[in-house]
């Protein structure tokens, strides 16, 4: 599967329906303190960014693991925790560029966004569509035009 789960910040409006879902969805309760999505808000300027799991190529949480526990499913591409390996030392939150591990202090374990197994329940529940699980061609054409909007105004703008 090669498929993202991509943020448009823009669309966001914070109404942290993602957390709930999440949390409810793999822990059993709404809580957003044990979500694998997190909503950073800026309040006085009306921001507000979900920071989400990258599932990087070249993983940092996975290379630094001292015991293995982290490693790619072969079939979706996500990372994914083994929490009969895993030695609750916290490196991979450590070390995480992102944000994106978290640790769960009641349970001593560290979690991260896992997709849902391939069909993430924050985006079904993304009301404003902020959050989206898309193919790689789709996010590469997004960049393109986004990117040729930009020049095109500078160039509109030089004239």
């Amino acid at each position: 599967m090669d498929k993202f789960l991509t943020v448009n910040a823009e669309k966001c409006t914070g109404c942290r329906l993602c957390e709930q879902v999440c949390s409810v969805m793999h822990e059993g309760v709404s809580n957003p303190a044990k979500s694998r999505i997190q909503v950073v808000k800026w309040e006085d300027e009306g921001r507000y960014i979900p920071m989400i799991c990258q599932q990087c190529e070249d993983a940092p949480c996975m290379n630094v693991c001292p015991v293995g526990a982290i490693s790619r499913d072969k079939d979706l591409g996500f990372l994914s925790v083994n929490h009969e390996v895993c030695i609750g030392c916290r490196s991979c939150v450590n070390i995480c560029p992102f944000g994106a591990m978290n640790y769960n202090k009641s349970t001593h374990q560290v979690f991260k966004c896992d997709l849902c197994g391939g069909d993430p329940q924050c985006v079904r529940f993304c009301d404003v569509k902020a959050l989206e699980f898309v193919g790689s061609d789709a996010v590469v054409a997004r960049k393109k035009r986004e990117r040729a909007l930009k020049q095109s105004e500078a160039a509109a703008a030089q004239s």
